[in-house]
């Protein structure tokens, strides 16, 4: 790992490197105005030809990309000024070609925020929106057109608004649980659920009528943390400030089918500062394993839960951080499962050997991060900031 790390260290941003058609460049406040990047990647050679995967890691004020086919090699990086007040949230479409980013206040004392979209392919923002309410970690329809985004969890406030993602223009809205906070797209975009971090239930939205049609809880409180579900949508995992574990639930029903400790480890809520203790999980593309972060003890958690339903998670390793970050964090796996990127710590697990093989210093400062694979220079495929599973076929 040593050898790795300095190798890192040793790149410079300017490194000629090839994105598969994803020149970039930095983009200036407001729309259209494109400013030349030295830290672009070359254009596409023969040589990368095909399909390859970057990870974007979307820090305050600029986005690192890097080679996921090339060890997690940092390849470029785009400027993003206006992102300077944090990051909220992140996510891309590969219909439209264009990368959202929330940043800024979260509601309440924090303030308000504001959302911008980035043309990926065209080096540019094409919009900049500042919203009279807060903003936090947003979700994206399959066809790249709506956008529901929660007013944050500093808020006390319910509401997600939705969004025309081809204008940043509110269009509507949905009241669920208080605090809004986390957002997750089901895979067939008629379902959008939401996490209210003052509320101790998963709520399950319709897209298509903009209502409530489900409650999923009630569950460790006093609200819900980082979650992630199955690709059918049969299943929810769920996080909470006061609980050293995680939930499963039934989306079916709406009933906690398990609660799980985390086994051989404690934590202490006061001197932790009142943070969640595992503000990250992340669930595997082929739904066997699961993934928990456990910030007070600086460790990630693995379990075996392809027994589910009829059979409880079991934890089976734990993987020590080289770099603990010193409150929440985040975990975000790469499509095919064999990264995990962990969040305001910086450092990368290799899920085969289960060790942390690589450090991303920009990775330290944010918990915003997904993945862009690229085609004949254009994106054609992403993942969320939430590793939710892909087995769509029958039912658990």
């Amino acid at each position: 790992m040593a050898k790795g790390l300095h190798r890192r260290r040793l790149l410079t941003i300017a490194v000629a490197a090839l994105l598969a058609g994803a020149a970039f460049a930095a983009a200036s406040r407001g729309s259209g105005r494109t400013i030349a990047s030295g830290t672009s990647p070359a254009q596409p050679t023969a040589q990368l030809r095909g399909t390859h995967h970057f990870e974007y890691v979307v820090a305050p004020g600029a986005i690192d990309v890097y080679s996921i086919d090339d060890a997690n090699r940092l390849v470029g990086q785009i400027p993003l000024p206006q992102t300077t007040t944090g990051p909220r949230g992140v996510v891309a479409s590969p219909r439209s070609g264009l990368l959202y980013i929330s940043y800024g206040g979260q509601g309440g004392s924090t303030g308000t925020g504001s959302m911008l979209a980035f043309d990926l392919r065209r080096k540019r923002v094409v919009w900049q929106r500042d919203y009279d309410s807060g903003v936090d970690s947003m979700a994206i329809t399959p066809d790249g057109k709506t956008i529901y985004l929660p007013v944050g969890e500093g808020s006390g406030d319910g509401t997600w608004r939705i969004v025309d993602a081809q204008t940043g223009a509110v269009t509507g809205a949905i009241v669920g649980g208080a605090g809004a906070h986390n957002t997750i797209m089901g895979a067939d975009g008629r379902s959008v659920y939401l996490g209210g971090v003052d509320y101790p239930y998963l709520d399950v939205a319709s897209t298509a009528t903009g209502s409530i049609v489900r409650r999923i809880g009630p569950l460790n409180g006093p609200g819900v943390r980082p979650f992630t579900i199955n690709g059918s949508e049969t299943l929810a995992f769920t996080t909470a400030r006061s609980y050293l574990g995680f939930q499963v639930s039934s989306i079916v029903t709406g009933k906690v089918l398990f609660t799980v400790p985390v086994s051989g480890f404690t934590w202490d809520p006061q001197t932790f500062g009142g943070r969640t203790p595992d503000h990250g999980i992340a669930l595997s593309p082929d739904e066997r394993r699961l993934y928990l972060i456990d910030t007070p003890n600086g460790y990630v958690h693995v379990y075996d839960v392809g027994g589910l339903p009829a059979q409880p998670p079991r934890q089976i390793a734990n993987v020590k951080l080289a770099h603990p970050p010193p409150n929440d964090g985040w975990l975000q796996l790469s499509r095919d499962g064999r990264y995990l990127y962990v969040g305001r710590a910086g450092d990368v697990i290799d899920t085969r050997t289960l060790t942390v093989t690589d450090f991303l210093p920009p990775l330290q400062s944010t918990a915003d991060c997904l993945e862009i694979d690229w085609r004949g220079g254009r994106p054609i495929a992403t993942t969320s900031r939430y590793s939710v599973g892909y087995v769509r076929s029958g039912h658990r």
